[in-house]
């Protein structure tokens, strides 16, 4: 099965994976409501990481706009594997049909409260190597929730970094040696707390778990068993041969198949709202259905 999902009606096509300038987009929600829009997005889902406040900005244009816009977040989560690995895995979680519950606001508003410690520490790591960035400066670009792309933003300004790319890979990301991580609660818990919360949680871009198949099954069986409802099936990073592993898995384990584009914007132009990297992703109507079934 190598075959991107097909349709005969483009306008039922959506995306339910996208970011806005509340966490690390370079687009107010009114813009990409309006690019979805323009694109022909049947539904789209906006998913800022560890804030709402994108959804809750785009929902009256996307109803003036006649677009289905899904409530969704992206969690930062800590997953362990066998002999101590430890990876660092992304959780989707949405709320198709519902709202989510008081207690998993206030749980959200400790992850926020997280991820501003993660950001004091990495300027003050910054500083420390002669790189004259604040809390301050980077909270002013970040709006509502400020994280690594708006250091980025910042190096390039200052002249640190040439461009986005730069910055990650010597200042920012995971193998670099300014690198700061959070402190993110379990896989486990992270799911928990989602189901608890009313929400939907399925695991975001596989492919950069870089597992092998075995572990790879093992750990979807293991979350799966935590609570785990999706996959992440169709993505910018994920190439044909890639989305046919993870649909056959997903329908092994019985797991919802989601798929969206990752868009952000200005930090990532090649990746386009609804279509994803040179066109590699098509993602069905179908799947918000069966999503809004499970819920």
């Amino acid at each position: 099965m190598t075959d991107l999902p097909q349709s005969s009606d483009a306008d039922r096509l959506i995306d339910l994976h996208s970011h806005t300038i509340a966490s690390d987009g370079s687009l107010r929600p009114e813009e990409l409501v309006d690019l979805a829009a323009r694109t022909g997005l049947a539904a789209l889902a906006i998913t800022d990481h560890d804030t709402f406040a994108g959804y809750d900005e785009a929902f009256p244009f996307a109803r003036r706009a006649g677009l289905d816009l899904v409530r969704g977040i992206e969690l930062n989560s800590r997953l362990l594997l066998a002999r101590g690995e430890l990876r660092f895995l992304h959780l989707l979680a949405y709320w198709p049909s519902a709202e989510p519950s008081p207690d998993f606001h206030a749980w959200l508003e400790e992850e926020r409260q997280d991820r501003r410690n993660r950001n004091r520490r990495l300027a003050a790591t910054l500083q420390a190597r002669g790189i004259p960035i604040t809390l301050e400066e980077v909270e002013a670009r970040g709006r509502s929730l400020a994280g690594r792309v708006h250091f980025a933003r910042l190096l390039v300004e200052k002249g640190y970094a040439r461009d986005h790319d730069d910055a990650f890979r010597r200042f920012l990301g995971e193998h670099a040696p300014t690198y700061v991580e959070r402190e993110s609660h379990s896989t486990e818990d992270a799911i928990a707390k989602i189901r608890a919360g009313g929400g939907v949680p399925a695991i975001a871009h596989p492919v950069r778990l870089s597992l092998d198949r075995e572990q790879e099954r093992a750990v979807l069986v293991r979350l799966k068993d935590a609570g785990l409802l999706g996959l992440e099936i169709y993505h910018s990073e994920h190439p044909p041969e890639i989305q046919a592993h993870y649909r056959q898995l997903a329908e092994d384990l019985e797991l919802l198949p989601t798929g969206g584009s990752d868009f952000h914007g200005a930090p990532k132009p090649e990746v386009r709202l609804g279509t994803g990297s040179h066109g590699n992703l098509r993602v069905p109507m179908a799947f918000l259905d069966a999503m809004r079934q499970r819920a």
